[in-house]
């Protein structure tokens, strides 16, 4: 029997989210004609702080056991659940509070800036630095996740349980805490290179932090209108380019290549299955661009290469806006938000991984019907760690999942249509872009954008982030805890 202490978990995630959102005052001796703006911030910070600090004090005296591990797994999916959605509350309220921005739009830029999806409903042009930074400071650190920061601070008997539940595989360290100050530290090396590699190619120092964060989470939030197409700067595109591609590599093939061993980072599946498909995309995309846009074959490349790199990313940043696109370019641009990135790293989407083995289940299912039985091997793949066998229960997990992921595309897509009153082509794409947290846009959000459309999408970029089924067992055993809770002082009362 497992002694469980939840709400202590809680308590200090709490408290953590808290400091997340006072952090950005750090900027205001830089910026003191907005020192105005930091009551709003305070507030919310110390009263999470404060909430975090009850719970934990308090939280500490409601225990219950656990009989079986799945149950363990299912409570911190619960706490996982519960936290992210404290985060979006508490991240909202700077917004609000200061009016920046109405309720729905305030939680709106919240859940896009934690879920690291980057589609907005604010004015980058009228909105202060103090608010810009906060935005990008929060995709950078939903990008890593709570549970990933509290671990790197503080780590309990739970935590791996956490860990695992908020969507992080490995283990790159034989300790937890370890792990996680490992990737942390890569993060932090990789936004310093980015930033400085933004100002020599001639970004202001304020913008290269804000998009250095942004791109290594593959978040999207820009601080120009026109996000990287304002620049027009082939330097800046290329600088983006790798910084999306570094976040979208899974932490482990990230160490390996950090630790200089190439090749056995060249042989992972994963790798190799998001090289092949930006060698086959771009070129289709390019020829597109230059074919119906009138524009040079060289231009349609470098705008085919730079979107199909942020689709697949799931970043969400553009060269240029989507509404004169062809159909054609659109479709490959749906297909690679729908793909997404690498498990294990700050990507959305379906994962490569995850398709990558649908595709190679689905050719193993065509060799069984077209080959004797004792011709067909038991199929693998490779991880960093090492050669993997897809075994029943994988396929079933990643069979489940793709299903699901794909039925909420279409239904998502479908409301879509109700809602904003758009084409089918416009709704896919977008709400692709919230499920698959990528954060482009083809027109539909934006500023005065109705409620019932940011919801929806506020629905699939939470659904996307956390993974579905987090999700799901996650409002399922709060729901009990509820039941539970309204049972205890119904008795009470009589």
């Amino acid at each position: 029997m497992a002694k469980m202490k939840d709400c202590s978990n809680r308590g200090k995630l709490m408290i953590m989210i808290g400091l997340l959102v006072i952090a950005p005052l750090a900027i205001l001796p830089f910026y003191p004609q907005e020192l105005g703006y930091a009551v709003y911030f305070l507030l919310t910070g110390l009263l999470s702080i404060l909430a975090g600090g009850l719970v934990c004090v308090f939280g500490k005296r409601e225990t219950y056991f656990s009989a079986d591990r799945l149950t363990a797994q299912r409570h911190s999916n619960n706490t996982v659940l519960f936290t992210w959605f404290w985060g979006i509350a508490v991240g909202a309220m700077p917004f609000f509070l200061s009016g920046q921005l109405r309720l729905v739009q305030s939680l709106f830029e919240s859940v896009s800036g934690w879920t690291t999806t980057g589609l907005s409903v604010m004015d980058v042009t009228q909105t202060s630095h103090i608010f810009l930074f906060y935005r990008s400071f929060m995709q950078y650190c939903g990008g890593l996740g709570f549970v990933m920061m509290m671990v790197m601070l503080v780590s309990g008997k739970r935590s791996m349980d956490l860990f695992n539940a908020e969507g992080h595989p490995d283990k790159l360290m034989p300790n937890l805490k370890q792990t996680a100050q490992t990737i942390f530290e890569m993060y932090i090396i990789f936004l310093i290179l980015g930033t400085v590699a933004y100002v020599v190619c001639g970004m202001p120092l304020f913008d290269s932090l804000c998009h250095a964060m942004c791109s290594l989470s593959t978040g999207g939030f820009s601080t120009k209108l026109n996000s990287i197409g304002e620049y027009h700067s082939l330097s800046i595109e290329i600088v983006t380019i790798v910084l999306m591609l570094i976040g979208t590599t899974n932490f482990a093939v990230l160490l390996l290549l950090l630790r200089g061993k190439w090749r056995q980072a060249a042989k992972v599946s994963e790798v190799r299955f998001l090289f092949l498909l930006l060698l086959v995309f771009v070129p289709l995309m390019g020829l597109s661009l230059s074919g119906e846009l009138g524009m040079g074959f060289g231009e349609g490349l470098r705008h085919g290469l730079f979107n199909a790199s942020s689709a697949l990313s799931t970043t969400g940043y553009a060269t240029m806006p989507y509404e004169s696109w062809p159909a054609f370019p659109i479709g490959l641009m749906i297909l690679l938000m729908l793909i997404g990135g690498g498990i294990g790293s700050t990507a959305g989407g379906l994962k490569l991984t995850r398709v990558y083995l649908i595709l190679r289940l689905t050719g193993q299912n065509i060799k069984r019907k077209l080959l004797p039985q004792r011709c067909v091997d038991t199929p693998t793949y490779v991880k960093a760690q090492g050669k993997t066998k897809i075994d029943g229960e994988l396929s079933s997990d990643t069979v489940a999942f793709v299903g699901c992921y794909l039925l909420l595309f279409i239904a998502g897509a479908l409301l879509l249509t109700l809602t904003a009153g758009c084409g089918l082509e416009e709704a896919m794409f977008e709400f692709a872009s919230a499920l698959g947290t990528v954060g482009l846009s083809i027109g539909l959000t934006g500023t005065a954008t109705n409620n019932a459309t940011l919801i929806v999408e506020m629905l699939g970029m939470i659904l996307g982030r956390l993974e579905i089924f987090i999700v799901l067992t996650g409002a399922y055993y709060g729901l009990h805890e509820i039941k539970s809770l309204a049972r205890k002082l119904f008795r009470a009362r009589r």
